[in-house]
């Protein structure tokens, strides 16, 4: 089957740094993210060939520790081979970390995303789709 973009799923918890020291947290992180994708996918399904746009918002539930940017690569990695073939596919990322105290009030967020906002925190909000140009028109 396959995958109707775009998806978007929850996974609670603090991502794990690409400079983790631990080996096993940054395969568990990823274990975690690829399962909570698997709530929003048909399966069987086929990893997608296309162009990608991934969006990451990051919800803490204090002040993140360590550099926003250092989240990203073990999160495509777990999408790589799942999702889509390979992380090259990805043109576009975007990723935005809302603290507790900078959150803004958002006009209209999807139903999954306005989930994240009102869940337990930490939780990590992904959105995945086959248009990298989809914002920007």
């Amino acid at each position: 089957m396959l995958i109707g973009f775009p998806i978007e799923f929850l996974v609670k918890g603090t991502p794990v740094s690409l400079q983790a020291k631990r080996a096993e947290a940054k395969q568990e992180w990823k274990a975690r993210v690829k399962t909570a994708s698997k709530a929003v996918i048909p399966d069987p399904h086929f990893a997608s060939d296309e162009r990608i746009a991934v969006t990451l918002y990051f919800l803490p539930d204090g002040r993140m520790q360590g550099d926003i940017d250092n989240i990203v690569k073990p999160i495509l990695d777990a999408l790589s081979s799942h999702i889509y073939l390979d992380d090259a596919q990805v043109e576009r990322v975007l990723v935005q970390k809302f603290e507790p105290g900078n959150i803004f009030e958002f006009k209209n967020p999807s139903q999954t995303f306005a989930a994240a906002l009102e869940e337990e925190k930490p939780v990590l909000y992904v959105r995945v789709s086959n248009d990298p140009h989809e914002d920007l028109s």
